[in-house]
């Protein structure tokens, strides 16, 4: 069994979440932290529980969910895995990032990429990745079985669904992408968001208005 710590970090409230289980060996997905003071409360975790990062994770590129890979990669010295078609997205981010008003410390590059089926291991503990694009163009999930619960990113939230209105975004592959890909799995599971509080696929199926008229 493993546990999930969530962090909120940015402007926009991103949920960074560490995923770590007995042995001490953690993943960090999405890692948003971006102020000195959130970097701090990332790291004092860590140290607290004694954990040992040993992967960054990115379900997309968005500047809110890169803001923190430069400093996490630095830190930690552990590889970034991401979607091969989430590089664009992240590349393009110092071109529009200072007009938010953003000091952007661009993200490393890659050291591999994850795609459907895939598993990334560490510890005693296992997630699959599932292919869920329609928010950005390769967005992914992490899903651990085990335990029922997945890192959705911003595909699914509670009572709707991620922007489809950015660059590569579509609505349309957004439900298949929720439908085919995570309304299947227990009522039971755990939505873990990229934004805002977690939800269950079942909660979800019962009163998300975007999903209530869908063929």
């Amino acid at each position: 069994m493993c546990s999930i710590a969530v962090f909120s970090c940015n402007p926009f409230e991103e949920n960074t979440y560490v995923v770590y289980d007995a042995t001490g060996e953690c993943v960090i997905v999405d890692a948003g932290c971006y102020t000195r003071e959130e970097q701090k409360e990332l790291s004092d975790f860590i140290e607290k529980e004694g954990l040992q990062p040993v992967q960054l994770l990115n379900t997309h590129c968005h500047v809110d969910h890169v803001l923190g890979n430069s400093f996490v990669s630095e830190k930690w010295r552990v590889p970034l895995y991401m979607h091969k078609d989430e590089v664009s997205v992240m590349r393009a981010v110092s071109a529009y990032a200072d007009s938010m008003g953003l000091q952007y410390q661009p993200s490393p590059q890659p050291d591999g990429f994850l795609d459907e089926g895939d598993e990334v291991v560490f510890g005693q503990t296992r997630l699959k990745v599932l292919f869920t694009p329609g928010h950005s163009p390769a967005s992914i999930c992490f899903y651990n079985e085990a335990d029922n619960w997945v890192i959705g990113g911003d595909v699914l939230f509670l009572d709707s669904i991620g922007r489809y209105d950015l660059p590569g975004g579509n609505l349309q592959t957004l439900l298949r992408s929720i439908k085919t890909k995570l309304l299947p799995l227990p009522d039971s599971t755990t939505v873990y968001p990229g934004h805002g509080p977690h939800t269950t696929i079942g909660r979800e199926k019962k009163y998300n208005p975007f999903l209530l008229h869908e063929p």
